[in-house]
């Protein structure tokens, strides 16, 4: 079996893994497609991706359309004669023009175990609603969101003290061996696709900041799971006064509160314990405004008083 000629459409840190799998196999990358350099940070100086970053130490082609709307974007992509594309969070959904170029098909490696968690955020909504696994699934791409039939699955089962960005790296590394698996069973003409039910279809819209508000009425159980699912973005907050109160860790404590959810209850070196709906929320982490996450322990060496027993936060 001869190796494929690949073009690689990809753009965060997700995708380095399976291109590191790639560059080392007898597959050959003949180009890699990104999104064009962002405005980042407080300089708001353009920032290239992971992925254009990495493709830049191997002296592979780049290639930033803005998006494949103009005949000429397409016919670059022509061009390439490409087997098969690799999709892997790129950013731009491809039109059915360019589904059809490569003779193999497009695929796109998804983390989640479809069809459960179809979208943008797979990652944050397994651990915002407590899913005891995640997976990647590699799929033949079709023009749906995430409706293709499915070629591969590995699983990755969720640890309690888990936070997306944990989840986000086990994935990102168990994604190379079936994609590997999978660009060998298509090249030998070999690959299963299975049909998705669609009875099991989820869907993980896009997070916003305003989605990481904590409501302490909810269970700590609930909470925790916020608070791990928007590790490391957007952080869970609550509110201060006028302040946000960014809640970088915590842990469920089995303490029936008889003070109104958000009170805090207690407040020493293990923490600050917080009153929730059902059962109390120990506070371990947490962040100011214009300061860096500290545990709360540090913080109350510091000698600062924002919070108090008895302090019931929004």
């Amino acid at each position: 079996m001869s190796g494929l000629n690949i073009v690689f459409a990809g753009t965060p840190e997700f995708g380095l893994p399976c291109l590191d799998a790639l560059i080392q196999s007898k597959h050959y990358i003949k180009a890699v497609y990104t999104q064009p350099d962002r405005p980042a940070g407080r300089g708001r100086k353009l920032q290239a991706s992971a992925v254009k970053e990495w493709a830049l130490g191997k002296n592979i082609p780049i290639y930033q359309p803005l998006n494949f709307k103009n005949p000429d974007a397409v016919e670059e992509l022509v061009n390439l004669k490409p087997d098969v594309i690799i999709v892997i969070a790129y950013g731009l959904i491809l039109p059915r023009v360019v589904l059809e170029i490569p003779r193999l098909g497009c695929i796109n490696v998804h983390a989640s175990l479809l069809p459960r968690w179809r979208g943008a955020s797979p990652i944050q909504h397994a651990v915002l609603y407590g899913d005891e696994q995640s997976g990647v699934t590699i799929m033949q791409m079709d023009v749906g969101m995430d409706t293709g039939d499915m070629l591969r699955k590995v699983t990755c089962p969720i640890g309690d003290s888990d936070t997306a960005g944990i989840l986000h790296d086990h994935l990102a590394q168990i994604s190379a061996q079936p994609l590997l698996e999978t660009l060998d069973a298509l090249a030998d003409n070999q690959a299963q696709p299975e049909v998705q039910n669609n009875d099991l279809v989820t869907y993980a819209g896009k997070i916003n900041k305003e989605d990481a508000l904590i409501n302490w009425q909810d269970s700590a159980v609930a909470i925790d799971r916020k608070i791990r699912a928007f590790n490391p973005w957007p952080i869970a907050y609550t509110t201060l006064g006028e302040d946000v109160l960014r809640i970088h860790q915590a842990q469920v404590v089995d303490i029936e509160a008889t003070q109104p959810p958000g009170t805090v209850i207690r407040l020493d070196n293990t923490g600050m314990l917080v009153a929730t709906g059902s059962k109390s929320l120990l506070v371990t982490k947490i962040q100011f405004p214009g300061a860096k996450a500290i545990f709360v322990a540090d913080w109350l060496n510091s000698g600062k008083t924002q919070l108090h027993k008895g302090l019931i936060l929004q």
